[in-house]
C-alpha cells in the first residue's frame, strides 16, 4: 500500500477509511482508537496491516484534529506478532533484498509511531508478543491487565532479539540486564514484572482497560496539546544528546511553548482561580 497522500492528510481523521484494523474517533475527533481485529488468531499482523499502520502514523504527523491515540486489540489479546502463515512462511522464500525491504518497513512503523506528535496509549490484555510487543514498546504509555503476557519471541524462531529497535528501546525502559534476559531467552514477562520494571504504567481489570486508556487519552487531548507534542519530540531527540545539548535544546523548546496561547491562558486561569481551557495553540 502506498503512503497516504497530502489530500488524505487534509481529510478529518475521524473519516479515515481503515481497511486492516478498526479505526474510530470521539465526536470531537481529538481521541482516536485503533483496534487490531483478527481475534481468532490473537490479532497478528500481515504485510498489508504493517504497511497501513505505517502510512497512518506517518500521516498523523500532519493531523490537527487527532490529539491522542488509544491502540488495542480485539478479543482479549493485544497482538501475537507477525502472522505465521501470511508473513513468516513467505519470508523463508525471499531473497536478501526482499527481506531487507520487509525489515526496513517494520522498522519504519516504529519510527512513524515515535514521530507522530500524538501521545499513543497501548491498552494491552492477553498475548502481546513479537512485533506486538514492539508496537507496545513504541507507544508512549502502556496500560495492561493482570493477565497480560509480553514476550519478545524473536530468538524462539531463530532470529536476533534485535528487531524493530528492540535492542535500543527496551534497555532504556526496563534496564540492560532485564532487557538482555527477555531479548535472548524470549521468555514471557508477566504483568506484575512489567509493572514493577516500568514497562506498564498501570494495570487494570479487563473490563476497565479501555475505559482507563480512553480516560488518559482524553485528559491528554484536552490538555496543552502543543506542549505535549514538544515533550514527546524532546524525549526522542535527547537520547542522542550530551548534557550541554539537552539543556540548550530544552531552553529553546520551553521558550517556544511560552509563546503559545495555552501558556497565557493557563496563567490567566490560575490568576482567576479557574481551570484553564487549553486550545493547542
Amino acid at each position: 500500500m502506498s503512503e497516504l497522500s497530502m489530500q488524505d492528510n487534509k481529510r478529518p481523521f475521524k473519516d479515515y477509511p481503515a481497511r486492516h484494523f478498526k479505526w474510530s474517533c470521539d465526536d470531537d475527533g481529538r481521541v482516536a482508537t485503533i483496534i487490531l481485529d483478527r481475534p481468532d488468531k490473537k490479532n497478528p499482523l500481515t504485510f498489508e496491516s504493517y504497511a497501513e499502520l505505517r502510512d497512518l502514523f506517518r500521516s498523523l504527523q500532519y493531523a490537527s484534529d487527532v490529539r491522542a491515540i488509544v491502540f488495542s486489540g480485539e478479543g482479549g489479546n493485544f497482538c501475537s506478532g507477525g502472522d505465521v502463515f501470511e508473513i513468516i512462511e513467505p519470508l523463508t522464500r525471499m531473497s536478501m533484498p526482499q527481506l531487507l525491504e520487509f525489515t526496513r518497513m517494520t522498522g519504519d512503523l516504529v519510527k512513524a509511531m515515535r514521530r507522530a506528535p500524538q501521545p499513543i496509549i497501548a491498552a494491552i490484555d492477553g498475548f502481546c508478543a513479537g512485533a506486538g510487543a514492539m508496537l507496545a514498546l513504541a507507544s508512549d504509555f502502556r496500560l495492561g491487565t493482570p493477565s497480560a503476557k509480553t514476550a519478545f519471541l524473536f530468538t524462539r524462531v531463530g532470529l536476533a532479539g534485535a528487531d524493530m529497535g528492540a535492542c535500543g528501546l527496551l534497555p532504556r525502559m526496563i534496564g540492560q540486564g532485564r532487557a538482555n534476559e527477555l531479548l535472548m531467552t524470549g521468555r514471557v514477562m508477566s504483568a506484575e514484572e512489567g509493572a514493577s520494571w516500568g514497562f506498564f504504567n498501570s494495570l487494570h481489570s479487563p473490563d476497565q482497560l479501555l475505559v482507563k486508556a480512553r480516560e488518559l487519552a482524553r485528559s491528554l487531548a484536552d490538555g496543552p496539546w502543543f506542549a505535549h507534542t514538544v515533550t514527546k519530540t524532546m524525549i526522542n531527540q535527547e537520547w542522542a544528546m550530551g548534557i550541554e545539548e539537552m539543556i540548550e535544546s530544552e531552553a529553546q523548546a520551553q521558550a517556544i511553548c511560552m509563546m503559545t496561547g495555552d501558556f497565557r491562558r493557563a496563567f490567566e486561569a490560575f490568576a482567576a482561580k479557574k481551570k484553564p481551557a487549553f486550545m493547542g495553540d
